[in-house]
């Protein structure tokens, strides 16, 4: 028997890490390969880890819960072939063989620092994390194995707010001190976690992987994208008269509805096409024009919110573009939705008017630069040419975007662009297939 090593995959491009949600086996159980392992999130989907081997399953190093740096490992695995004495023990997810950067001498001080437990050894995903909040891993105490310091441990004292850092101390005289940098947590204070009391008659929910993800790439957006607003507002009449008259024999030809949402999506790509700008993302010393128009669309379930996205949404008819709104939609309520399925956009549309909002403002999709929410289709006078009032239906449509990579020019000059093409979507100008 040998000994191998189950890895945490890279579920999707970007993902740097997964939460181990659920494991789907037990050491001493039997499996084979592509067998799944454990259920894992990421701030992107809902995947399984398959074994890479046949074998007995020999010790889980992660625990439910635990989030761990693609790359590190979750398992070990007893496979035949080789010798089980000659293969070394695993590590732990938090005894990647990585040393910490070597300090300089510092002078005695009165008071002992005490080192965690593994001599100073700490993984990539302890050892980045401590770094972005300026945490000295020598004043935390570790729950992992052996007194590993895990990102848990790490979690708990940034939700606290009180970030342990060295004291600075006097040096000798014949000491030159080097010194030391601003921790980088003092650009970006972490709030402290509010102790909230739970009251009789109170409900505690438990806080979900996906629902940590969909925190965590919120929060993310807002920190990291200026944020700025514009709103237009459009009359559909033309649109919704059209869409009234086919979509009974639409649903009895093709077995699917043919929505609104369907022409909002195709309006909204072809005008990326004219303003290739709108279809970009920031890359820090460099913006990202991308070629490909990969819409995103937001589809919710009771807990969590999903944006699978639609590819080449440009080359697509709207009915093509309602199939596959049709199709994901179907997927992400039956819990099938695939990594790939939510991979590559570049533009999001979020269909909020399906609850009756009027207007909002959307928290941009990171890392893409822009998101456009379609409210809801509502009837209301309008002043008409010659100072006639007519009933119209009319939607707002309400832009957010990332300043960075976005002015109100090209924006403004987009949702014109939306709007005429909305507008003119006619039976006589306009066919779905």
């Amino acid at each position: 028997m040998a000994l191998e090593q189950i890895k945490m995959p890279q579920l999707g491009e970007s993902v740097t890490e997964g939460t181990i949600e659920k494991w789907l086996v037990a050491p001493g159980d039997h499996v084979n390969k592509y067998d799944p392992l454990a259920e894992v999130n990421t701030d992107k989907v809902t995947a399984e880890i398959p074994s890479s081997f046949t074998g007995v399953i020999k010790e889980l190093i992660a625990s439910e819960g635990d989030t761990l740096a693609v790359g590190e490992v979750v398992c070990t695995i007893e496979t035949e072939g080789g010798s089980t004495e000659e293969a070394a023990p695993a590590p732990s997810k938090d005894e990647t063989p990585q040393e910490a950067p070597k300090q300089e001498a510092q002078p005695a001080t009165p008071a002992k620092v005490e080192r965690p437990a593994g001599g100073g050894r700490f993984s990539p995903a302890v050892l980045k994390m401590a770094g972005e909040h300026g945490i000295d891993l020598a004043l935390v105490s570790g729950s992992g194995k052996e007194g590993r310091i895990t990102r848990k441990d790490l979690q708990k004292i940034i939700d606290s707010g009180e970030i342990p850092q060295a004291q600075e101390t006097p040096a000798a005289p014949s000491q030159s001190v080097t010194p030391q940098a601003a921790p980088a947590a003092a650009a970006t204070p972490v709030a402290p976690k509010q102790d909230i009391p739970t009251l009789p008659g109170d409900v505690e929910i438990p806080v979900t992987g996906i629902r940590k993800a969909i925190a965590a790439n919120m929060l993310r957006s807002k920190h990291e994208a200026p944020h700025a607003w514009t709103m237009i507002e459009v009359d559909v009449t033309n649109l919704v008269q059209y869409r009234d008259s086919i979509k009974n024999e639409f649903k009895q030809k093709e077995g699917f509805n043919v929505t609104y949402f369907a022409f909002f999506v195709k309006a909204v790509a072809q005008a990326l096409k004219e303003f290739p700008m709108m279809n970009s993302m920031w890359a820090g010393d460099k913006i990202i024009q991308k070629k490909d128009i990969n819409i995103s669309i937001a589809v919710a379930t009771e807990d969590a919110l999903y944006v699978p996205v639609i590819k080449h949404a440009d080359e697509k008819t709207i009915k093509g573009i309602a199939r596959e709104i049709n199709e994901l939609a179907g997927k992400v309520r039956a819990g099938k939705l695939k990594s790939d399925d939510m991979q590559g956009g570049t533009f999001t549309v979020n269909n909020t008017g399906s609850f009756g909002s009027v207007q909002s403002m959307g928290i941009i999709n990171y890392p893409q630069a822009a998101i456009l929410q379609v409210e809801s289709i509502v009837k209301r006078p309008v002043i008409m040419d010659g100072g006639m009032i007519a009933a119209r239906d009319m939607v707002n449509l309400c832009l957010s975007l990332d300043h960075r990579v976005l002015d109100g020019l090209v924006c403004g000059r987009f949702l014109a662009r939306v709007k005429e093409i909305l507008e003119n979507m006619t039976k006589e100008n306009t066919s779905v297939y």
